[in-house]
């Protein structure tokens, strides 16, 4: 999924930096990224058993978000585009759960995953039934 944000002229410095950074050399476990013609990403965490939030894993500009688009597509992540989305997700602080103001936005996104990992699991013609929640 890709998904970002990013003011006019500020960039992410200092250990923001070194934590994305980080954080980019296991790709393996961001599940979707969100990205913009800006060049900004923002990688989420969403564990639906865990029952929290979204989290933030990974947030970047420029290089940066490059960098973390680029790997996540590497590990077979799922890269989706929305501006509007992103420019909202890079004001969440890194390893920060999603507040509530952005569950819907980032529940029709975790749905749009959802159709997508399950239209290909099942193949074409095969219906495919809504994921069973386990208390």
């Amino acid at each position: 999924m890709k998904s970002t944000h990013q003011p006019k002229g500020e960039s992410l410095r200092g250990s923001q930096d070194e934590q994305c950074e980080g954080r980019m050399l296991n790709p393996a476990s961001v599940p979707s990224m969100a990205t913009t013609p800006l060049r900004e990403a923002v990688a989420l965490r969403y564990e639906s058993h865990e029952g929290t939030a979204p989290q933030v894993l990974a947030k970047g500009r420029g290089l940066m978000a490059e960098a973390i688009i680029t790997r996540a597509r590497e590990a077979g992540v799922y890269v989706h585009e929305s501006p509007q989305l992103v420019q909202l997700l890079m004001a969440v602080d890194l390893d920060a759960h999603i507040p509530p103001a952005l569950y819907l936005a980032v529940a029709e996104l975790l749905a749009w995953l959802w159709r997508i990992e399950h239209e290909t699991a099942a193949g074409p013609g095969q219906e495919d039934s809504a994921p069973v929640r386990q208390p």
